[in-house]
């Protein structure tokens, strides 16, 4: 049998249980992005939903976990000025190995969860 998979629906970062408003501050408010309302049988497990070029990105609230390489990569426009953007309000960036073609970096939200984004270069 091959899968036949039909695209990526979405990524699922973690937030610290109760962190629902800071997270909003973060992804709502500095990101941008746009909420989605959790089905009601999810509800209660906490967490917020957000819409990103088509794709979910879902944060799940649980106990902190140790940093790791995990993360979701975003393709970008104007890359530094979203570095410096990121920088002054608070996300810690992480200087990335760079490759033929893409400048990238990641960061880190408030939360300890890395994310990449990244822009191509004409060559």
């Amino acid at each position: 049998m091959k899968i036949q998979i039909k695209r990526l629906d979405h990524v699922q970062l973690a937030i610290p249980i109760g962190g629902e408003e800071r997270a909003r501050e973060f992804y709502g408010g500095i990101l941008g992005l746009a909420e989605v309302e959790k089905p009601a049988e999810l509800k209660k497990n906490g967490g917020l939903w957000y819409e990103v070029a088509g794709i979910g990105l879902h944060l799940g609230a649980e106990e902190p976990q140790a940093r790791s390489k995990r993360h979701p990569a975003f393709k970008v426009e104007n890359l530094e000025a979203v570095r410096a953007y990121l920088k002054e309000n608070g996300a810690e960036i992480k200087e990335e190995v760079q490759i033929e073609g893409i400048e990238r970096f990641s960061f880190y939200d408030w939360f300890g969860n890395r994310i990449e984004f990244f822009e191509q270069r004409h060559i």
